[in-house]
């Protein structure tokens, strides 16, 4: 419930941050079955909303280890089912650490082998960190390990990794658009090598398809479903306007704040999509005890935050598709 809920949150927010998210070859996504999904990293935790977004099946995502000595996004990640690993650099640079631990993702892959074990999918980043390039980074080989030990130790079959290559027209401007490229799946019980650097090659190969050189796809035709007109689509028109009237001042403000408190490039869109986020929830909050206080009735409030939601749902994606 909670997942669902923040997906549908995040899902208006970028859509609100970029002017459009044009995918290419969707069909390419497996519906059911264990899944990694290998994404190359450019824009910080944007990358991970953006994936869970265009791929309906519930994603597992998986974080730096780090990020959870905030208490509240520990919390977060609990009650979504982020998993933390523990980057080599976060290690080497710990005070206390004189030397590398190699078990201290155990629990981390078991999590991971679980979800797999279940028919899950789960998000990694194999280059391992963020960054600026617009070139794929050598990759870490942690996601061929796990997959060949969902294979070979734990006997899971129908293991597929997906490369995803993320392409943005300009990550750090509001109003861009971004590029989501779904490559073709390296499947498991075909692939005959047990060795974790020739599967990463393979894994790098078919993610540098789908990512290094690659131009923003060219926007789909979007037509609304038949039973979307002519009633449907004059009240649809209608909430969208509404939509963009009531959060027009909220975005602008956390869009503003977000650039000109941002450092890099992974800044702005992700304090634009959190600043603006808690604006938002502070407008319908202030407006639910403005109707409540007019009104004396708390049905007619929540009936305001409702079409709130709704016009913010249907202004991000009036004139275009929905993630199926």
């Amino acid at each position: 419930m909670i997942y669902h809920l923040l997906r549908w949150i995040s899902g208006i927010a970028i859509n609100w941050f970029y002017r459009d998210i044009r995918v290419t070859n969707y069909e390419a996504i497996p519906n059911s079955g264990p899944l990694l999904i290998a994404v190359n990293h450019q824009n910080a935790l944007v990358d991970s909303l953006i994936t869970g977004w265009v791929i309906s099946r519930r994603v597992t995502m998986t974080a730096k280890a780090t990020l959870v000595r905030n208490p509240f996004v520990a919390l977060l990640f609990r009650a979504v089912g982020v998993v933390p690993l523990r980057r080599a650099s976060d290690e080497v640079t710990r005070a206390d650490a004189n030397h590398l631990d190699r078990s201290r993702n155990n629990e981390a892959f078991t999590d991971i082998l679980d979800v797999l074990e279940t028919g899950g999918a789960v998000l990694i980043f194999p280059e391992g960190k963020s960054h600026n390039e617009t070139r794929l980074e050598p990759l870490k080989t942690g996601l061929a390990r796990l997959a060949l030990c969902a294979r070979d130790s734990r006997g899971i079959s129908g293991v597929r990794i997906l490369p995803v290559g993320l392409v943005f027209e300009d990550k750090a401007e509001p109003g861009s658009v971004v590029g989501v490229n779904i490559g073709e799946s390296i499947e498991l019980d075909f692939w005959s090598g047990a060795d974790a650097g020739g599967l990463t090659a393979e894994i790098a190969q078919r993610l540098k398809t789908v990512s290094d050189g690659r131009q923003i796809p060219e926007r789909e035709t979007f037509t609304p479903p038949a039973h979307h007109r002519p009633v449907a689509s004059f009240f649809i028109r209608a909430a969208a306007a509404w939509g963009r009237h009531t959060h027009e001042l909220p975005i602008r403000l956390a869009r503003r704040l977000a650039v000109k408190r941002s450092l890099d490039a992974d800044q702005p869109a992700m304090r634009t999509i959190l600043l603006g986020t808690g604006l938002v929830l502070l407008t319908y909050l202030a407006s639910f005890a403005i109707v409540e206080a007019v009104t004396h009735s708390i049905w007619f409030s929540a009936l305001c935050i409702t079409s709130l939601a709704l016009g913010a749902y249907w202004a991000a994606f009036e004139n275009r598709p929905r993630s199926r």
